[in-house]
């Protein structure tokens, strides 16, 4: 049986990562979810003119495990190029990253909101896991897979994947495994 191996970057919410582990085997085969000790956040990811951390820097902080690796972190990421991203993940590469900081309904001047927090970070986590097994963007709005401009495209997006998106995810799971 292959992991899933949550590497949370400094202090992260212990809610969302219970939520990971119940949730992400659901969508992944079954797999076994393990939440791995923190690593320190890259300060030399951080780029002050923007307020920001490169998410590339955090991928390639993350160790190659046997199965999956998602890092987890509270700080805003970005990209060259996009002003920020709510996550990364090396095409086929088992590695990804989430920001839960843009995740949060706090973020947009809303009240707190456990729930749909929780349904972001899930919803990101599928997705650059999704990229990180190999899968592409989507071009349905409602797969897990379809590209997030926004939080109101999060939002919008199931935590699931498509039919196609998920029998593709099946096979290419099951090569991860083998």
């Amino acid at each position: 049986m292959s992991t899933i191996h949550i590497f949370p970057f400094g202090d992260v919410d212990e809610g969302v990562l219970k939520h990971l582990c119940v949730e992400l085997p659901k969508r992944f085969s079954n797999m076994d979810v393990v939440v791995e000790k923190p690593l320190p956040i890259p300060v030399h990811a951080y780029v002050k003119q923007r307020g920001q951390y490169l998410s590339t820097e955090f991928l390639a902080l993350l160790p190659h495990k046997p199965g999956l690796v998602l890092g987890v972190t509270e700080v805003d990421l970005f990209v060259p190029g996009l002003n920020f991203v709510f996550g990364e993940a090396f095409l086929g590469g088992k590695v990804g990253v989430i920001s839960l900081r843009r995740l949060r309904p706090e973020f947009y001047g809303e009240q707190p909101n456990t729930q749909l927090f929780h349904l972001r970070a899930l919803k990101e986590a599928v997705h650059e896991l999704g990229h990180a097994i190999g899968l592409h963007h989507c071009p349905d709005p409602k797969c897990v897979m379809h590209f997030s401009n926004s939080i109101v495209d999060t939002d919008h997006k199931e935590p699931d994947f498509c039919e196609k998106c998920s029998a593709l995810a099946t096979t290419l799971i099951r090569r991860l495994m083998d």
